[in-house]
C-alpha cells in the first residue's frame, strides 16, 4: 500500500464518520465556520492548527502558507473569502464575535531563508531593504508585525477580535504574544 492508498483509505473512514454525524446533526459543515474564526498559520506539518488548537471540521477557516505570514497572497485570499461570504449571503461575525488568529511557531523553516533576501523579498513583495521589518527570524516579533499589518486594513471590521500566538514545537504549548483585542478601537 503506497501513501496515496493509505490516504484514500482514511478518506473512506472519514466519509463514513461524516455521514453518521450529518445524520445526527444535518448541515454540520457550513460555509461559514461555527467558531467564527480565521486562523492564519504555517504550512509546517508540525504546526497544524487542527492538532495544535484542537479545531474540528467546520469550526474555523484555516489559511496556511510558508511561515504563517501576512503576505499579499494571503490578503488576496482574505478578500476572496469575504466575497464568497457576500455571495452566500453570510456575514462573518454577523451574529456575534469573529476572531482572526495569527499562529506562527518556533523553529520555522522560513527563518532558515534569512540569507536568501531575494527570495524573501519576492515572497513578501517588498524591496530587499525592507526585509528587517518582517522579523523573519523571530516568530514573536513576526506575529506582532503581522497583527499590526492586519489592523491597518480598513476593510476588516474594527469590532472583530485579533490575536497573535506562537506555538513552541519543542514543548507543544502555545504562547499568547498579542492578546485578543478588537482590530481597531473606536
Amino acid at each position: 500500500m503506497n501513501n496515496l492508498d493509505r490516504l484514500l483509505q482514511r478518506n473512506k473512514e472519514f466519509a463514513v464518520q461524516q455521514a453518521a454525524a450529518d445524520a445526527l446533526m444535518p448541515s454540520l459543515l457550513r460555509a461559514m465556520p461555527e467558531v467564527k474564526a480565521i486562523i492564519i498559520g504555517c504550512a509546517d506539518m508540525r504546526a497544524d492548527p487542527a492538532h495544535v488548537l484542537g479545531t474540528k471540521p467546520g469550526e474555523a477557516v484555516v489559511l496556511r502558507n510558508i511561515g504563517g505570514r501576512v503576505t499579499p497572497g494571503l490578503l488576496e485570499q482574505l478578500g476572496l473569502l469575504g466575497r464568497i461570504g457576500q455571495v452566500a449571503g453570510e456575514v462573518p461575525g454577523g451574529g456575534g464575535e469573529f476572531h482572526i488568529i495569527v499562529l506562527q511557531h518556533t523553529d520555522c523553516g522560513i527563518a532558515r531563508l534569512s540569507g536568501d533576501r531575494s527570495m524573501l523579498a519576492h515572497y513578501f513583495q517588498i524591496q530587499e531593504g525592507e526585509l528587517k521589518t518582517k522579523a523573519v527570524a523571530d516568530p514573536r516579533a513576526a506575529v506582532a508585525v503581522d497583527v499590526a499589518a492586519l489592523r491597518a486594513i480598513p476593510a476588516l471590521p474594527g469590532t472583530w477580535l485579533i490575536s497573535g500566538l506562537v506555538y513552541d514545537v519543542a514543548s507543544g504549548l502555545v504562547e499568547v504574544v498579542v492578546p485578543p483585542a478588537p482590530i481597531r478601537t473606536a
